[in-house]
C-alpha cells in the first residue's frame, strides 16, 4: 500500500469547490479517470494505493463498480452546483491496481455511466490498464463494445527472471497473444516496459524492447525503476539481496530505447512515453502534464479542476462508508497558488516535446535558457520559437533543466 496522504485543508462533505474552479473553465478539456484498488498479488516495487484480498477487510470487489459510479454521479453534481463549465469527457482512462481483476461489464458500468453524467467528446480517448494474465480475447471484445478505445499492457520485460524479480506474475509469451486479441478487437495498443531492474542487463532490456516492437504497438512507455520507501524491494536493497540500480545504467538504457523505438517508427512526445503518430499519443496522460481538469473516483484517486486538487480517502473500506453515507469521498484538498500552478508548468511541460513558453519564465528562467542550449540540454531551434524543449541529453536530465529555469 502506498505512504500516507498528503497534508492539506479538510475537504467539505458536499464535495462543492470555490468559486475560482469554474473561472475559465469553458476552455479546459475534461477527463476523468477511475482508481481500480485490487491486484492479485503485491509486486515487490510498487507504492501504489492497490490492495490484495487479504487486505481488503471485509470489503467485496464486487460492490465497486457500483460505488465508483455512485461518485462519478456525484461528481457530476458537484461539478454543476458548483458552476463549472459543462463539457464532454475527452478522455477516460482506468488504471490501478488491475482493472481487469473486475469483470468486463463492471467496466462497462463505470463507463456508462460515465457517458450517461457528461457523455463522450467525438473521438474521445477511453483507455484501461491490463496484466497479461488478466484478460482474455472475449473479455477485451466485451470492451471494445462497451466503448473503450485502448489498452494499455503492463509488459514491463521480456526476460523471466527480471519479471520474477518485479514478482510479475505474466509470462513473456503472453504479451503478443493479448496484443494481438486487442487488435481484433478493434482497441489501440500500448505496452508498458520498467527497466533498470536489479541485476537486469543492457542485453536483457534490448531482449525486452525487441518483444515488445515485436508486437507493433501504437504506443509504449518506458519508465526507469524507481525504489521507493516501504516496498519489498527497498527492503531486500537494504539487505543486500538485490543489488541497488546503477544510474548511469539507466542512462544508457534510456538511450537505447529512445533510437530503437525511433528507428521503429515511435517518436517520443514526454521524456518515459513513445506513440506511432500524434493520434496514438495518450491523450489522457498529456491532460496531467498540461494542466487540465479531471475528476477521480475510487480510494486515494487525486482530482484537479481549476488549480483546486484533492484526494479521496485511501482505503477501499472508508471509501465505501462514504460512499454508502452519501458524502463526499474526498479526504483533504489544495488550491494552488498562481507561484505553485506556475511551477508545475515548467516541472510537467519541460518533460514533453510540445515543450514550455518561454514567456512563462520569469526573468531569471529566462536568462538561463542560453546556457541551457549551449549545454545541450534543450534545443536551440526550439527555444528561437520561443519553447524550452529538452533535448535527448536534456531529458536525460530533465531536474538540472527544471532546476536552472526556477532559480
Amino acid at each position: 500500500m502506498a505512504g500516507a496522504l498528503p497534508e492539506g485543508d479538510p475537504a467539505p462533505e458536499d464535495g462543492l469547490l470555490p468559486a475560482s474552479a469554474a473561472v475559465g473553465s469553458d476552455e479546459r478539456n475534461f477527463g476523468v479517470y477511475v482508481h481500480v484498488p485490487y491486484c492479485r498479488v503485491r509486486c515487490g516495487y510498487c507504492d501504489f494505493n492497490t490492495y490484495t484480498a487479504q487486505e481488503l477487510g471485509g470489503t467485496r470487489q464486487n460492490d465497486y463498480a457500483e460505488q465508483a459510479a455512485w461518485e462519478l454521479s456525484f461528481g457530476a453534481d458537484v461539478l454543476r452546483r458548483s458552476g463549472v463549465a459543462e463539457r464532454q469527457v475527452s478522455t477516460v482512462f482506468f488504471g490501478g491496481g488491475t482493472p481487469t481483476l473486475l469483470p468486463a461489464t463492471d467496466l462497462a458500468l463505470m463507463l456508462q455511466r460515465i457517458k450517461d453524467e457528461w457523455g463522450l467528446a467525438p473521438g474521445a480517448e477511453v483507455t484501461t490498464e491490463a496484466n497479461p494474465d488478466s484478460v482474455d480475447a472475449a473479455y477485451l471484445a466485451t470492451l471494445a463494445e462497451a466503448g473503450f478505445t485502448r489498452a494499455s499492457f503492463g509488459m514491463q520485460s521480456a526476460v523471466p527472471s527480471v519479471l520474477a524479480t518485479l514478482d510479475r506474475t505474466h509470462t513473456p509469451e503472453r504479451v503478443p497473444l493479448v496484443t494481438g486479441w486487442a487488435r481484433d478487437a478493434g482497441l489501440q495498443v500500448s505496452v508498458d516496459l520498467i527497466y533498470g531492474t536489479p541485476g537486469e542487463t543492457l542485453s536483457d532490456w534490448e531482449r525486452s524492447i525487441d518483444a515488445a516492437l515485436a508486437t507493433n504497438p501504437d504506443h509504449i512507455s518506458a519508465y526507469a525503476l524507481i525504489v521507493e520507501r516501504g516496498t519489498k524491494l527497498a527492503a531486500q536493497i537494504r539487505r543486500g539481496e538485490v543489488p541497488e540500480p546503477d544510474e548511469d545504467l539507466h542512462a544508457e538504457m534510456y538511450e537505447l530505447a529512445d533510437a530503437r523505438f525511433r528507428e521503429a517508427g515511435l517518436s517520443w512526445y514526454e521524456i518515459s512515453n513513445w506513440s506511432r503518430t500524434p493520434e496514438t499519443r495518450s491523450s489522457h496522460n498529456l491532460s496531467y502534464w498540461t494542466g487540465e481538469d479531471w475528476w477521480a473516483a475510487g480510494p486515494g484517486a487525486h482530482s484537479h479542476v481549476g488549480g483546486v486538487r484533492w484526494w479521496n480517502v485511501k482505503h477501499p473500506g472508508a471509501y465505501a462508508q462514504r460512499v454508502a453515507a452519501g458524502v463526499s469521498p474526498a479526504h483533504s484538498r489544495e488550491l494552488l497558488t498562481d507561484a505553485a500552478r506556475l511551477e508545475e508548468r515548467v516541472l510537467l511541460e519541460t518533460r514533453i516535446a510540445d515543450g514550455l513558453p518561454i514567456e512563462l519564465l520569469g526573468p531569471e528562467g529566462r536568462r538561463a535558457v542560453p546556457e541551457l542550449i549551449a549545454s545541450g540540454l534543450i534545443d536551440g531551434r526550439a527555444a528561437i520559437g520561443g519553447r524550452v524543449v529538452p533535448t535527448l541529453q536534456g531529458r536525460l536530465l530533465a531536474d538540472t533543466v527544471v532546476h536552472r529555469l526556477l532559480e
